[in-house]
């Protein structure tokens, strides 16, 4: 017999990356009161890191939708992979040229598109889709306020006649891969 109801159960271990950082910068702050040379400088240093870490547990919070589509999200080393019930695939993660977040009969997914233009979906609030958020806080040039700001936004797409979802192609893209122009096998001109 427990003596935590499940959801409460659920909630404090969804938090515990929230609550340790909050520990950090308590102590942080505790060191920093008792003053000294040694301790304001350390007890600040170690204050602001658990700030730091306090944004980014709190963003993963959000990032995080619940399990309530089917289908099971991997992410090993530097692949992402979906099993769904009908269908799914992977990507790599260097491979990945465009990340865009769709809504299709009423779900949001994630579009996770290729440089050779294969895409892969995967529901939002699949099974294992708060991994993603490392992932996709470690592209170049990702917006990670943004990305949680989309997540958040929820929404759902207009269903339109033919069966498409309005919205499905034209949802927000959050991130795409800027490819430098090569240059050519002779080098670089140069001028007199």
């Amino acid at each position: 017999m427990t003596l935590i109801r499940p959801e409460l159960r659920a909630a404090l271990w969804r938090a515990r990356e929230a609550t340790v950082a909050l520990g950090i910068t308590l102590f942080g702050l505790w060191l920093l009161s008792l003053g000294g040379l040694v301790l304001i400088p350390v007890g600040a240093t170690i204050a602001a890191l658990g700030t730091a870490l306090g944004v980014l547990a709190l963003r993963r919070m959000r990032f995080g939708q619940g399990v309530h589509a089917p289908g099971i999200v991997e992410v090993d080393e530097a692949q992402i992979s979906y099993f769904g019930p009908d269908g799914g695939g992977f990507v790599s993660v260097p491979d990945l040229a465009e990340l865009r977040l769709m809504w299709m009969a009423g779900r949001r997914f994630w579009r996770l598109k290729q440089g050779d233009g294969q895409a892969l979906l995967l529901p939002v609030d699949a099974a294992g889709a708060e991994r993603l958020f490392d992932v996709f806080a470690s592209l170049p040039g990702m917006d990670t306020q943004a990305l949680v700001a989309a997540v958040g936004a929820g929404g759902t797409g207009a269903a339109v006649p033919g069966g498409l979802v309005q919205g499905a192609a034209l949802g927000p893209i959050l991130w795409h891969r800027v490819r430098r122009p090569a240059l050519d096998s002779a080098g670089p001109t140069r001028h007199p």
